[in-house]
């Protein structure tokens, strides 16, 4: 019997209805986005995973109206080890302050993790960007490659005290295999921008279908 078709009663209740409500979220600058979202749009204080299909497709353009509006109040953005020097004409004209970007670019994989966790656990910034590619291609969880349980949670619980909102991109590859991310999305390309689907979501139910975002600006 399908659940709708159970009597209405007060013994009788929908799983969903028994989510727990979601803090206040940072909105994304995406309606349709912030309507998905528990709290109406980014975790604050929790990790948000990214997994893009490959770099470069907006992952970061889909961060932009967020950050900027962290920067215009005077917020710190901090960047760990990307992948590319930020391209400042881009993010200044998606409206991101630059004096309030700082960029830290580690010697080594480990110092990268170690620099973020710092970063989320300090509360100084509020949005910590991480890439920590040189991590994913070592053995993890069951000796399997990529970041293990332990680095993951780290992050997580280092968030959590820093009540800052830390987005760790990952490859595509890592949505199988578990995170304790409260967000966790893939990124497609779409004829109009990207397609995100929500891998998982604390506090929400799953079986999301995809959303397409519309990437506009440089």
């Amino acid at each position: 019997m399908s659940p709708k078709a159970l009597p209405a009663g007060a013994g009788i209740r929908r799983g969903d209805a028994l989510l727990p409500a979601a803090p206040p979220g940072l909105p994304t600058g995406f309606a349709a986005l912030d309507a998905l979202l528990p709290g109406g749009g980014w975790p604050v204080g929790a990790l948000t995973e990214v997994l893009p299909d490959r770099e470069g497709i907006g992952e970061v353009r889909l961060l932009l109206p967020a950050l900027a509006s962290l920067s215009r109040r005077g917020r710190w953005l901090a960047w760990i080890d990307p992948p590319h020097i930020p391209y400042a004409p881009a993010l200044s004209g998606a409206g991101v302050d630059l004096s309030r970007m700082v960029l830290v670019q580690p010697r080594r994989p480990e110092e990268a993790l170690w620099a973020a966790e710092q970063a989320l656990a300090s509360g100084a910034p509020a949005a910590v960007l991480m890439w920590l590619k040189g991590l994913e291609g070592r053995p993890g969880l069951g000796g399997r490659p990529g970041l293990g349980d332990r680095p993951l949670r780290r992050l997580q619980l280092a968030a959590e005290r820093g009540r800052c909102w830390g987005v760790l991109f990952r490859p595509p590859e890592a949505a199988g295999r578990p995170s304790p991310a409260a967000l966790r999305m893939t990124v497609t390309p779409a004829e109009t921008g990207v397609a995100v689907r929500v891998v998982k979501c604390r506090g929400a139910a799953g079986g999301r279908p995809p959303l397409t975002l519309p990437l506009t600006g440089p």
